[in-house]
């Protein structure tokens, strides 16, 4: 009988799977200090990112989704 892994707490608190299994994530350098970037930037680090599949699988794994 094998032991259960732990979940990695960090990413748990930080990544999150959707219902189609992707996994969602907050982008970077979106927290303060707006004024030097251009409204484009700013538009997109609002939205989500997607991790790549190739590495979705180890993470879901390392969360325990």
């Amino acid at each position: 009988m094998s032991n259960k892994l732990k979940s990695h707490k960090g990413s748990r608190k930080r990544l999150k799977v959707t219902g189609t299994g992707k996994v969602r994530y907050k982008r970077s350098f979106a927290g303060h200090l707006m004024s030097g970037k251009t409204g484009d930037r700013r538009r997109r680090l609002r939205k989500y990112g997607y991790l790549h599949d190739s590495i979705a699988s180890k993470v879901r794994a390392a969360i325990g989704a």
